[in-house]
């Protein structure tokens, strides 16, 4: 029985310069009407390059040599048709593109054109393909809005993509897809590039609206947790293969192939143990230091080393947003990013910096750093026992601050100059802080490749011609060439694949243990890091809302944000799938919304409460019981 789309045996090959390259080997598998099949693999795997040839937009160096791609739309009333033997730029292929096969893009930033209303853009597509403008169209671009979730419809037709959250943005993408009442949705990494609540919620939506309309879907990811609790067949992907599939209840219960069980053991877990390791398909074999340790500078003689390593105090940080009306009038308004931050991290120890983009997280690392200066409180480093006021700091002692903190960023591709070859890259630190000679730099910049497990042969190469895991152990050299203390990790795996990620996490956790490092983690994937962390704080709109050993806060969360947090993560198991009917809205990261002793208004401002072994949540104890609320 052919299904709503059959895919048998397909093969697509592009033609460089440097040869002929096949991207995808034999590839077979089908969509059955109204089904969802997930297409799993890591980068490389194939899988955009087949949801390209099914759209008909393979790049021009593509092309298929083999295979058939069979679309049997029953809304059509005619036989299946071939689209690997269509046109692509012919009208058949473009009354199927859009209208009878749609795709939500994975990051709907560039997935919607800045210079347009969200309504112009949506109604584009339902003027292409079904000849509906003027006020009927409007009526249903505002229908299909509401549809997918919009609180205001009729306003948010006139907004720019600019003027939207993550979550409304990618919203309007799905809206943009589904305005044709298509038969088949390829969702293409659709919750990549949002928080772990949007996720939910997004996954929610596409959900039900695939059970409202009667739609397929082909999901594309290499998120094991989404799979597990969207798909109802799975296709495993790798190097252009097909190494499993079958139905989601078999592939996460017995799988077979080693590719396969080799994923599932590299995805971090809840509750792991203490000393369990993730798995990767590919261990980093990296040397131990020498260098890095053998010139610690000695401490002073009245030091005291019982001094956390860095301690927050009160910080807070506000910004003055000046917005022009059409006549040149303008108002300001005052966001605030921070609000009465405090924390320490000892020394050794991983501190969890977790939540939702915009909640104050990168501003509270810049302030840390000293490349923002707080409106209140104070940082304190301690400098081999002697404890300084970063934001008191100037000239030499600034300079010398600089060195025991170091920043790993989030995206590997845009933190290394393209134009730098690697060892200009790891050595540059060891420059602008005139540390050693050419000879000695060069030494340290090959001990550095070694200890994050890179080929020294590779120094003169650019960054372009790396993998993402192996750009982000650049990175982590880089930050290390200058033997800091502290290392403020901003999202250092959230870019990268399942299994370059347990590369990445177990590397930092080897290079942690070696080194004596210390770390503030930021995140917002509980599960990466419930397996780094010693403690987590958890942030939400500028606030600390609870701080917790790992085991307290995941055993007996206590704040409403958090266990809206711990809700919303999607676990590669069968056994803990997200209760979709139970899932907070965008109010779970309303302070105003949160139930008392916990809500934040202007009549109530709870305060940091000590709970008892190292457990602290905002709360306000006056107007209720703090556990028995939770």
């Amino acid at each position: 029985m052919v299904g709503l789309l059959t895919i048998e045996d397909l093969r697509i090959s592009f033609d460089l310069p440097q040869g002929r390259l096949d991207a995808v080997r034999g590839v077979s598998f089908s969509v059955p009407d109204g089904g969802t099949v997930a297409l799993v693999g890591e980068s490389g795997s194939g899988k955009s390059v087949i949801t390209q040839a099914i759209l008909g937009i393979l790049p021009r160096p593509a092309s298929i040599s083999g295979g058939r791609i069979l679309f049997n739309d029953p809304k059509n009333g005619v036989e299946a048709i071939d689209i690997a033997q269509l046109d692509r730029d012919g009208a058949a292929m473009r009354a199927i593109r859009g209208a009878r096969i749609s795709i939500i893009f994975q990051e709907p930033m560039t997935a919607l054109s800045p210079v347009h209303t969200v309504g112009n853009q949506i109604g584009e597509a339902l003027e292409l393909h079904r000849g509906v403008s003027g006020p009927e169209g409007r009526e249903i671009v505002a229908d299909m809005l509401r549809m997918v979730g919009f609180p205001d419809p009729e306003r948010a037709i006139r907004t720019y993509p600019f003027e939207l959250s993550g979550g409304l943005r990618q919203r309007a993408v799905i809206a943009m897809a589904l305005i044709c009442r298509p038969s088949l949705m390829i969702a293409d990494e659709p919750t990549t590039a949002l928080d772990v609540t949007i996720q939910a919620q997004i996954l929610k939506l596409i959900r039900d609206l695939q059970q409202e309309l009667g739609m397929a879907m082909l999901l594309i990811t290499h998120d094991l947790g989404v799979v597990a609790n969207v798909a109802e067949e799975v296709v495993v992907l790798y190097r252009g293969e097909v190494m499993e599939s079958g139905e989601v209840d078999d592939i996460f219960r017995d799988p077979r192939h080693p590719y396969l069980r080799a994923l599932l053991k590299a995805v971090p877990r809840f509750n792991m143990g203490r000393d369990e390791r993730l798995v990767p398909l590919r261990e980093i074999e990296h040397e131990g230091p020498s260098q890095l340790l053998a010139a610690k500078e000695a401490w002073p003689e009245d030091a005291d080393p019982d001094l956390p390593l860095l301690k927050v105090e009160s910080v807070s940080k506000s910004f003055s947003i000046r917005k022009s009306g059409w006549f040149g009038s303008s108002a300001e308004k005052e966001v605030l990013a921070v609000d009465d931050v405090s924390f320490t991290i000892a020394r050794g120890e991983c501190l969890g910096l977790v939540g939702e983009s915009g909640c104050g997280k990168t501003t509270l690392s810049k302030i840390i750093l000293r490349a923002l200066t707080p409106d209140n409180g104070r940082v304190l480093f301690s400098d081999r026992g002697q404890e300084l006021d970063v934001h008191q700091l100037d000239n030499h002692a600034l300079t010398e601050f600089r060195t025991r903190i170091q920043f790993v960023f989030q995206d590997p591709y845009g933190s290394l100059n393209p134009r730098m070859t690697v060892y200009d890259i790891i050595s540059e630190p060891l420059v602008i802080h005139e540390v050693g000679d050419e000879a000695s730099r060069r030494e340290m910049v090959k001990e550095l490749m070694r200890v994050v497990g890179l080929d020294i042969r590779f120094l003169n190469r650019y960054p372009h011609s790396f993998s993402g895991g192996q750009r982000q152990r650049i990175g982590i050299a880089r930050a290390l060439a200058l033997k800091p203390d502290l290392l403020i990790c901003d999202e250092p795996v959230s870019a990268l694949d399942v299994s370059i990620q347990a590369q990445i996490l177990n590397l930092l956790k080897d290079l942690r243990r070696e080194l004596g490092l210390t770390y503030l983690f930021v995140s917002h994937n509980l599960a990466v890091v419930d397996y780094i962390a010693d403690r987590i704080a958890v942030m939400c709109r500028g606030r600390l809302v609870e701080l917790a050993p790992r085991d307290l806060l995941f055993s007996g969360p206590i704040h409403p944000y958090t266990r809206a947090l711990l809700a919303a993560v999607p676990e590669p198991s069968l056994e803990h799938r997200l209760d979709f009917a139970h899932l907070m809205d965008e109010r779970a990261s309303d302070p105003a919304g949160w139930p008392a002793p916990f809500t934040i208004n202007g009549a109530a401002h709870p305060r940091l409460v000590d709970l008892g072994e190292g457990h602290f949540v905002r709360a306000d104890p006056n107007r209720g019981p703090i556990r028995a609320a939770a």
